[in-house]
């Protein structure tokens, strides 16, 4: 049955701020993948930029004895390079664990708030995020 007009706001902010929860959970997930993924890239870039002469051009030790600029305009070109490839893999390794995980099922619908009686959809299928029950063989997923 329907709920009245302030129940259901009551409980769209109640859904609202669950999703909300979820989806930072998720992004901070991916930002901390993402970043020890491309640490290497970052890295080589920074040194990279650090040392040039026409971007810097830091007065460090190892700047001036072992970086020049053409050993730095290097370092920034192989840093663009791998970082293709290893967002390639940042990105499966955030899949593949969002999948078992399943973290996109923690999402909850609206119809929750709209309606009385309708159970949470994680409380339906095994506890948060169907951590309890065991995998779906009919569901697939492709990475």
């Amino acid at each position: 049955e329907p709920r009245s007009v302030w129940c259901c706001l009551a409980w769209t902010l109640v859904v609202g701020t669950m999703n909300s929860l979820v989806f930072f959970m998720n992004l901070l997930l991916m930002f901390v993948i993402f970043t020890i993924v491309l640490l290497p890239t970052i890295v080589v870039v920074y040194f990279g930029f650090q040392c040039h002469s026409q971007v810097l051009h830091s007065a460090a030790r190892y700047c001036k004895s072992i970086l020049d600029d053409n050993s730095s305009s290097a370092l920034i070109i192989l840093g663009f390079v791998i970082m293709s490839p290893l967002i390639v893999v940042a990105m499966a390794i955030y899949c593949s664990l969002a999948r078992r995980l399943r973290l996109f099922m923690c999402f909850q619908p609206y119809s929750r708030a709209v309606y009385k009686g309708v159970k949470w959809r994680w409380y339906e299928e095994g506890g948060l995020c169907s951590c309890a029950k065991g995998w779906n063989t009919q569901v697939k997923a492709w990475v």
